[in-house]
């Protein structure tokens, strides 16, 4: 099968879905799991949307119509709730509390609702904007980035940030 960015961020998304599923199904008792199974999903999900938003995103906002415009600015509003509300509220819970639960049941539904949104509407739009060969060649692009210094560095400063405004979410409460 020819190399897609769009199947495989659709591929991500479902992988995310799965590990969001495995968390939802732990208990308070799981600690060690539910901390493993959350240092999985921002592993998986850092360096996807952080690529989207920093060539993604803009390469679709360049070709979009109104429609696409608002599509755009849906999904990087999305992002900013996620990585500056949600994220570091569940690192500010404590893995063997109902209130972790409860704030990683929310994170994985922002995160469904998003990748719903994303493969029904923008991608959707995606493919009439960009040849397949385009599509192909952002795939391969988006392989290197995974691998690249550029993209662990970044992973781990979003990482840290995520703790530190954590840990600030948790004092003040």
């Amino acid at each position: 099968m020819a190399r897609d960015i769009l199947a495989t961020l659709k591929n991500e998304h479902d992988a995310l879905r799965g590990l969001f599923a495995d968390l939802k199904a732990t208990t308070d008792r799981g600690v060690k799991t539910r901390t493993d199974l959350l240092e999985r999903i921002e592993a998986a999900l850092i360096p996807h949307a952080k690529w989207e938003e920093q060539v993604f995103y803009p390469a679709f906002k360049e070709r979009a119509d109104r429609d696409g415009l608002q599509t755009h600015a849906e999904a990087l509003a999305e992002h900013h709730a996620v990585e500056q509300t949600i994220i570091p509220e569940v690192h500010a819970a404590d893995p063997g509390t109902p209130e972790f639960a409860g704030r990683t049941k929310v994170f994985g539904e922002l995160i469904d609702h998003h990748a719903k949104e994303e493969e029904k509407t923008m991608f959707k739009m995606a493919r009439q904007l960009f040849t397949a060969e385009e599509r192909a060649q952002l795939d391969e692009e988006y392989e290197a980035w995974k691998q690249s210094d550029t993209a662990a560095t970044l992973v781990a400063a979003e990482k840290a940030k995520a703790g530190i405004k954590g840990v600030v979410k948790a004092v003040r409460h």
